[in-house]
């Protein structure tokens, strides 16, 4: 009984003055979250190369290309998401009202349906559907919603 009581006292003393200390606890090493653990479900729509995905996400504009008029208009730019890829957003505008004073470098935040490509892929539906069959989509920018 002496002995224990000793052995207690002397670790006590060597934790009080910092001569002695436990042993480090070993750690696991902190992963980057996911696309999907951060709501930028395209991030891991494009991981996984799919078509016709339900998709949110928020990027940068990188470039403003000129509207394809064939067919219903389309708005299109280019969006750099936060993983460094880039999508090709497609913007009905027969459906839902331009985005507008879009620039080079502004954020938005999106909704809608993705298709994978070689480029990176294309982003379209961020607008309701009329016929009521299909998930509405939305653009986000400067605090206005595109639908």
């Amino acid at each position: 009984m002496w002995i224990s009581a000793a052995a207690a006292l002397i670790g006590a003393v060597l934790a009080v003055s910092g001569a002695f200390e436990p042993a480090p606890r070993e750690s696991t090493p902190q992963k980057a979250p996911r696309a999907s653990d951060r709501g930028d479900t395209i991030g891991h729509a494009i991981e996984r190369r799919e078509r016709n995905a339900q998709v949110r996400g928020r990027g940068e504009v990188e470039r403003v290309l000129p509207d394809d008029r064939q067919g219903s208009r389309h708005q299109r730019f280019i969006v750099r998401l936060e993983s460094g890829d880039t999508v090709l957003v497609s913007h009905n505008i027969d459906l839902a009202p331009r985005v507008e004073s879009l620039e080079v470098g502004d954020t938005v935040s999106f909704a809608g349906e993705y298709e994978w490509n070689e480029r990176g892929g294309v982003l379209h539906w961020t607008h309701r559907d009329p016929r009521g069959t299909h998930a509405p989509g939305f653009i986000e920018h400067q605090g206005r919603t595109y639908r």
